[in-house]
């Protein structure tokens, strides 16, 4: 006895075909739908759960253009005080160090651009060019930390500036992570020569000394627009720890430091090198 005969499929004809299956990017797309679709709901169903949801989205909102209301302020108005200076006012008290803050805030035309041209030399010679991030100095410093015993930082003027001016100090991914954030942030609104005009008034310089200006009066006697190549490259070399070295009475280490910041001015052609910051 034969076997009976599957039934033809009258239901496709010999033009239709098959439906393609979902590939496997396409099935994943579906899936993370479904996933969030899943999350949205399981929110939903618990009020307590969707209101703290709710209360995080608001704050992240609030964080994010108060944070961006305040660079854009900050772009027009000096910068007076910063976390700084008040973590090394709040270090003196009770001690018998001297709790007055030597600070004062020049235009960047009023200062010198000899000092503008040694911190740059010194610190950032990649500042004119990069878009707040050197990379390749980043790369270096990393091979080079492999063996050094002390690390070697890699951290732009314009990093310095967003951890000086808008965070606390410390080390933590959170923080490193807000200064990625600010420093692309005052890059696009604020941009170089404002940058470096805060770098050069806020910038520790010396114990409670901060900015080019106090520096200059409290040290040599004189303002900042009259400071000769020497003194900002002084200025310029003590940047480092200025708790440590100083402007004063300098080291051995501060004057061939001096010597060789005052050589890559030079080297770099002088002042038209941030010319047209």
């Amino acid at each position: 006895m034969n076997p009976p005969q599957r039934p033809a499929n009258t239901f496709r004809t010999a033009t239709q075909q098959p439906r393609p299956k979902l590939g496997h990017s396409s099935a994943q797309r579906l899936q993370k739908g479904g996933r969030w679709q899943q999350a949205r709901r399981f929110i939903r169903d618990r009020p307590l759960l969707e209101r703290a949801y709710l209360f995080c989205i608001r704050v992240l909102l609030w964080l994010f253009f108060g944070s961006l209301g305040y660079v854009i302020a900050l772009k027009y108005v000096p910068v007076l005080i910063t976390p700084l200076v008040i973590s090394r006012w709040m270090d003196t008290i009770g001690t018998d160090e001297s709790s007055h803050v030597y600070k004062k805030w020049r235009s960047y035309d009023e200062i010198n651009k000899e000092v503008a041209l040694a911190v740059v030399s010194s610190e950032d010679q990649a500042f004119p060019t990069h878009w707040g991030f050197d990379f390749d100095e980043i790369q270096d410093a990393i091979k080079e930390n492999q063996t050094r015993k002390r690390p070697r930082g890699a951290s732009t003027i314009s990093q310095q500036v967003a951890k000086n001016v808008f965070l606390w100090n410390g080390r933590s991914y959170i923080r490193k992570g807000l200064e990625v954030y600010f420093t692309a942030l005052i890059e696009l609104i604020w941009g170089k020569k404002r940058i470096l005009e805060v770098y050069l008034n806020v910038a520790e310089t010396g114990p409670m000394t901060f900015g080019v200006e106090a520096a200059s009066e409290r040290f040599y006697g004189h303002s900042a627009a009259t400071l000769s190549r020497n003194e900002a490259a002084r200025i310029a070399a003590v940047l480092p720890n200025p708790r440590l070295f100083s402007i004063k009475n300098p080291s051995n280490y501060v004057q061939r430091r001096t010597k060789q910041i005052a050589r890559q001015m030079r080297y770099l052609g002088g002042q038209k090198y941030i010319r047209n910051l």
